[in-house]
């Protein structure tokens, strides 16, 4: 459900179905609603919009197929995708459970792989502190490396990074890398000095709470900075984290235009992570808007983004750079040549093109 695009790969697919309307491709969206309502904003730019609802509950957990991939098939779906010849365009091994339908056979069949997924899931075990939680993650990891074959039944794989191009182009023979679709069109930053630091994420996911509270306890404890943590969801070890914390104020469920502007008034956005997947969205709307990005080697690597950041492993590292961006402008060459890298690599319109040579 990719509305409101405030999280993850909901951007990605937002932004790619808006720029691929904007080259005059009628989009027919199919959503796995679950948790979120339906959204008006779609139909600004979709030809039309379809609400399935996802098969969830325990039993499903039974099946040999992941969790995530069952979850999501709809005869319904099928039928409507058999009306016509057009292409399909699946987003993520999540919804690839119709990928090799015999029924399919013969069309224009298009994967964006948003992760390496049963790598993702091997991560998120690792940073769940709830044992069913990591059990689940185990779980699901193994099937969806045993799921991953499917793949070779689309017509092309559209990889979201250079590491994971080079990951998938190892087992198949179809995969080119398309980079991440987001909301900004060209480098903004502001003028002059922000007073703070900031981070945001889906706290709620582990692998973000535990980025917030390795800031808090590890980077911040004593730094004469203060830093703004904007998410939904906290657990309740970060909230008591932030209440002892004197230069660190939690701000959950504030709506994404607020996040938006929060990375724009900072003076360094602080991007930890502890997982090396995918391309983090956020990483992309705090370079195209905000002026000074501290990150680790997780966050930029194999994303060709590292010479934009100021990367840094251990906390001391990272204490020491922050407090060298809290007194400087981001301007000059460093800016010019971010700007260079990001308008080129990133455009939406220039990346829908490449997707619209595919199916055209």
């Amino acid at each position: 459900m990719p509305s409101p695009p405030s999280y993850g790969g909901v951007i990605d697919v937002h932004y790619k179905a808006k720029a691929l309307s904007e080259l005059g491709v009628k989009v027919h969206l199919h959503c796995f609603q679950y948790g979120r309502p339906k959204a008006k904003e779609l139909e600004r730019f979709c030809a039309s919009v379809h609400y399935h609802p996802r098969h969830t509950g325990k039993l499903q957990l039974l099946n040999a197929l992941p969790y995530v991939v069952v979850s999501r098939r709809s005869e319904a779906l099928m039928e409507r995708l058999l009306k016509d010849e057009h292409p399909v365009l699946f987003e993520g091994l999540h919804c690839c459970y119709h990928l090799g339908d015999p029924r399919l056979h013969g069309r224009v069949r298009i994967v964006r792989a948003h992760n390496v997924e049963h790598d993702y899931y091997g991560a998120l075990a690792k940073a769940a502190s709830n044992a069913f939680r990591r059990t689940y993650f185990i779980n699901e990891a193994h099937k969806l490396a045993r799921f991953e074959p499917v793949l070779a039944e689309a017509t092309r794989v559209l990889a979201i990074s250079p590491k994971d191009e080079a990951y998938f182009g190892s087992h198949f023979h179809n995969v080119m890398h398309v980079p991440a679709f987001h909301a900004s069109e060209k480098v903004e930053v502001p003028d002059g000095l922000g007073d703070f630091a900031f981070y945001h994420g889906a706290l709620g996911v582990a692998e973000n709470d535990q980025a917030a509270l390795h800031l808090v306890r590890r980077v911040f404890d004593g730094l004469p900075v203060k830093l703004i943590i904007a998410g939904s969801d906290a657990s309740k070890e970060l909230r008591r984290a932030v209440a002892n914390a004197p230069n660190v104020e939690l701000r959950e469920g504030i709506p994404t235009e607020r996040i938006h502007a929060l990375v724009r008034a900072a003076q360094v956005n602080v991007l930890p992570t502890f997982q090396a997947t995918g391309i983090k969205l956020k990483l992309l709307l705090c370079l195209f808007n905000g002026r000074h990005v501290v990150c680790n080697t997780p966050m930029v690597e194999g994303t060709g983004l590292e010479g934009l950041c100021h990367v840094h492993d251990d906390p001391k590292s990272m204490r020491e750079s922050i407090l060298s961006c809290m007194g400087k402008p981001a301007n000059g060459q460093a800016l010019e040549e971010r700007a260079r890298v990001l308008e080129e690599r990133f455009s939406n319109r220039r990346n829908a093109e490449r997707i619209l040579g595919l199916i055209g």
